[in-house]
C-alpha cells in the first residue's frame, strides 16, 4: 500500500517532468515572436515610405517593361532618384530578378508632350498608343515614371544634383533618406525615350488617343 510519503514523492516526480516542457513552450513562443519582428518592421517600413511619396508606382508592377517616346517634354517642377519596384510573390515576369527591379524615378509637377507613343510586347505582338499628334499634346499633373533606361537630348533650370532625395521639393515626392539625386525648377527633353516598368499620374489627359496593335512597337 502506498503511504503519503510515497504519493508526495510521486507527485513532486510529476511536477519536476512537467516543468521543462512549460519552459520550451515559453521558449518557442519567443522564438516565434523574434521571427515576427522582421516582417512587422518592413510592414511598417512601407507604410511610412508610402505615406511620404516615396512608392512612386505604389503597385505590384507586372514585370513587363514597356517603351515610351515622344518628341518633346515640357516640365515644371522636376526630381529624379533611385528606387526598386516589387513583382507579386512567384511572379512568371521575375526571371533572375527576385521579383524586384532597380529604376530612376523621374518625378514632373506638371509635364507636357508632344506627340506621345506607348507600346509594350505581348507575345510578338505589340499594343501601342498613341496620342497628342493632332496639335494639342498630352498634359499630365503629378507624373511619375520609373524607367531603366532614359535617352533624349535634356534641358534643365536651376538644377541641383547630388541632394539628398528625402529632401527633394520641386515635384512633390521624396526618396529614401541618403539616396543620391537630382532635382530642377523645369526640363526640356527632345526626342525622348523611355524603357519603363511604371507610370502613375494624378490626372493624365490624351488627346487623338488611339490604341491599337502593332507588329511594331514605338
Amino acid at each position: 500500500m502506498a503511504t503519503s510519503e510515497d504519493a508526495a514523492r510521486t507527485t513532486e516526480s510529476t511536477a519536476g517532468a512537467e516543468a521543462p516542457v512549460r519552459r520550451r513552450g515559453r521558449v518557442r513562443l519567443k522564438r516565434t515572436a523574434l521571427m515576427a519582428v522582421p516582417a512587422v518592421a518592413a510592414g511598417a517600413v512601407l507604410m511610412t515610405l508610402t505615406a511620404q511619396g516615396v512608392l512612386a508606382a505604389q503597385f505590384a508592377i507586372s514585370g513587363m517593361p514597356f517603351t515610351v517616346t515622344a518628341d518633346s517634354l515640357e516640365g515644371v517642377g522636376f526630381e529624379q532618384f533611385g528606387s526598386l519596384d516589387h513583382m507579386i510573390e512567384d511572379s512568371p515576369n521575375a526571371g533572375d530578378t527576385g521579383g524586384q527591379v532597380l529604376v530612376a524615378v523621374s518625378a514632373i509637377k506638371r509635364a507636357t508632350l508632344t506627340k506621345l507613343c506607348q507600346s509594350v510586347e505581348l507575345g510578338g505582338i505589340n499594343l501601342l498608343i498613341r496620342a497628342g499628334d493632332a496639335g494639342t499634346p498630352v498634359t499630365a499633373t503629378d507624373l511619375t515614371t520609373d524607367s531603366d533606361l532614359l535617352t533624349g537630348d535634356a534641358e534643365f533650370t536651376n538644377i541641383e544634383v547630388g541632394g539628398d532625395a528625402s529632401t527633394f521639393t520641386k515635384a512633390g515626392v521624396q526618396g529614401l533618406p541618403g539616396v543620391f539625386g537630382q532635382q530642377a525648377d523645369a526640363v526640356t527633353i527632345r526626342n525622348l525615350r523611355q524603357h519603363n516598368y511604371a507610370t502613375t499620374a494624378a490626372a493624365f489627359k490624351l488627346p487623338n488617343l488611339r490604341l491599337s496593335f502593332s507588329s511594331e512597337g514605338c
